[in-house]
């Protein structure tokens, strides 16, 4: 065999053994495989784009100065030099200790009162105890001027005192947060063994020290949580702040005030900084009690049932009577207040209020330009949420890249709506960023939107995918039934209840919110809630009234489509959930 022969028989020799390596490698790269690849890509680059990026813009920007030089920490510096920090600073963190104390303690009560007690209507009082989470922030503000500002038809209940101030941010913050409070603790008190109060009353103990040993114990940790949430919603709030707030300035308005009022965009960064650091202390508090958590309630545990009890039934029909009529009060004189024809001189009812075509030059487009936002807000995000969630949960490979999106995930929650949104002006404002041409469109307000909110979807999502048994995906790999054939044919069926649940959130969300979008919106793409802040400063405060029912009623029919989709979904997929 001469050398020309024997060199190509080895080039041939080789070239098998590459093409054998080859078939080898991608034999073990499924298709399953392949697809998670790169839709793990395609998500992982959507969320350092926007939300890693924004969130550094911010931070580049705190270090600069207003020509774009970097002056290290000479911001923070003259910042902290300001007397006025230090007030925002101390009004901030007395809201939020207020309002959190209050809210707690009201919200157990009420939550107490719907799962241990027999009395009557609870039905009724479950949709008034969680209704203000149907209305934006600025509702319960505009309400409180009218039922106690200076011209207010209850002034006199105030004894004097302005409502302008810490009185009208503490009553606005304590209506608008109580049903995010309510929906927790009712969740964390509704999982509890009847055996632990069995063996109680084995050993004659009273109820008041069963309420200390058995009670307060099981709740505790749904009961921490909930004041951690509370108080990231008090000191990360805008809305009540800006339009009863008066001259009491927190960190929030103060962010509004340096970007807005002054084009001041890197004293804006370094109060956003400020505002930051509380909220993530608080979720990182929030994250400690999460883990600490146990589940107190397993197979052999059994569920507690209330047995009737006059008086206690009494006391808690009367509590949450009380404060089902104080959120009667304040939805019922925001409606009031917008059908009133001039506050306070003509107080004929009249609909020119919702006549917005003569309210504002805007005319009625805010508020279908929420409705469009909320629309593909709760569209776009689902899908992306229900996806991702999948991937990372379920996926049979890369587990590095899923470990690094989860932590991904839960960045947006520890992260005010206001900081984000101010990040995004200092990235996406950018004329060498080619997503620029993005910016004031309202798919701009939709990805800012499905940030903002999307951790508490993507945790919806994780539980509902946890439900599952695990037995399903073992058995469908066993088999080698493609993941997208199990997705489509198995979970997605079997989730489609959350996924509504999801969808809803966002929608609803997305309508009421502010101060995400505060900052970003354009002339043509201008939401109703930031119309109704321009209303109100405009003195046009029945209008402002009636653009927030409008939105109020917009969420209300959205609960309600969600509550009959729900039930056919029930009936048609969850029949396995069933004995």
């Amino acid at each position: 065999m001469d050398a020309n022969t024997m060199t190509v028989t080895t080039m041939t020799t080789h070239t098998a053994r590459l093409q054998d390596k080859t078939r080898a490698i991608f034999g073990r790269v499924s298709r399953d495989n392949l697809v998670l690849f790169v839709l793990l890509t395609a998500l992982s680059i959507l969320m350092v784009l926007f939300i890693l990026m924004p969130l550094w813009a911010m931070l580049t920007k705190a270090v600069q100065n207003s020509s774009g030089e970097f002056v290290g920490l000479a911001n923070f510096a003259t910042y902290f030099a300001s007397s006025s920090l230090w007030i925002s600073l101390g009004n901030t963190l007395t809201i939020g200790i207020l309002v959190t104390t209050v809210v707690g303690v009201l919200a157990f009560g009420y939550a107490y009162a719907l799962t241990r007690s027999c009395m009557p209507l609870k039905g009724v009082f479950q949709i008034l105890g969680t209704a203000p989470i149907l209305a934006p922030s600025l509702l319960p503000a505009i309400s409180l001027i009218f039922l106690f500002g200076n011209q207010g038809i209850a002034k006199e209940v105030l004894a004097g005192h302005s409502v302008y101030g810490v009185i009208g941010i503490s009553l606005g913050l304590i209506f608008w947060t109580f049903p995010h409070a309510l929906m927790i603790l009712t969740t964390s008190l509704r999982t509890s063994d009847a055996r632990l109060y069995e063996a109680a009353r084995a050993l004659k103990t009273s109820p008041l020290k069963t309420f200390f040993v058995v009670t307060l114990p099981a709740a505790k940790y749904g009961l921490i949580s909930t004041l951690i949430v509370v108080f990231t919603l008090v000191i990360t709030d805008f809305g009540v702040p800006k339009v009863i707030g008066g001259g009491y300035n927190v960190l929030a308005t103060d962010i509004f005030k340096q970007v807005v009022g002054q084009q001041n965009f890197a004293m804006g960064a370094v109060t956003s900084i400020m505002l930051l650091f509380p909220a993530i202390l608080a979720f990182m508090a929030d994250r400690w009690v999460q883990k600490k958590q146990k589940n107190m309630f397993d197979t052999r545990s059994v569920a507690y049932i209330p047995e009737p009890n006059k008086t206690r039934d009494t006391v808690c029909f009367a509590y949450c009577l009380l404060i089902s009529l104080a959120v009667l009060a304040v939805l019922g004189m925001a409606v009031y207040g917008s059908l009133v024809t001039f506050w306070p001189w003509n107080k004929a009812l009249t609909l020119s209020n919702y006549n917005f075509a003569e309210m504002s030059t805007y005319g009625w487009s805010p508020f279908f330009n929420s409705l469009t936002l909320a629309s593909w807000t709760a569209v776009i995000g689902t899908l992306v949420i229900f996806v991702a969630a999948y991937c990372i949960d379920k996926g049979r490979a890369f587990a590095p890249i899923r470990k690094a999106m989860q932590m991904l995930s839960v960045v947006p929650m520890a992260v005010p709506g206001m900081v984000l949104g101010l990040g995004y002006i200092f990235y996406f404002n950018d004329a060498h960023n080619p997503l620029n041409v993005l910016y004031g469109t309202i798919t701009f307000l939709v990805i800012n939107t499905v940030v903002h909110y999307y951790t508490v979807g993507h945790m919806t999502a994780l539980t509902a995918l946890k439900q599952m048994p695990i037995e399903i995906e073992a058995t469908a790999a066993s088999v080698k039934l493609p993941q997208y054939k199990l997705f489509f044919k198995v979970t997605l069926p079997v989730c489609l209840p959350a996924i509504l649940d999801i969808a809803t959130y966002l929608f609803v969300n997305a309508l009421t919110t502010t101060s995400a979008v505060v900052f970003l919106y354009s002339t043509d793409t201008i939401p109703a809630s930031v119309s109704i802040l321009n209303m109100d400063d405009a003195g046009q405060t029945g209008a402002a009234a009636a653009m927030a029912v409008m939105i109020m009623i917009s969420a209300a029919m959205a609960k309600i489509v969600q509550m009959t989709l729900g039930k056919l979904l029930e009936n048609r997929t969850q029949a396995w959930r069933k004995r």
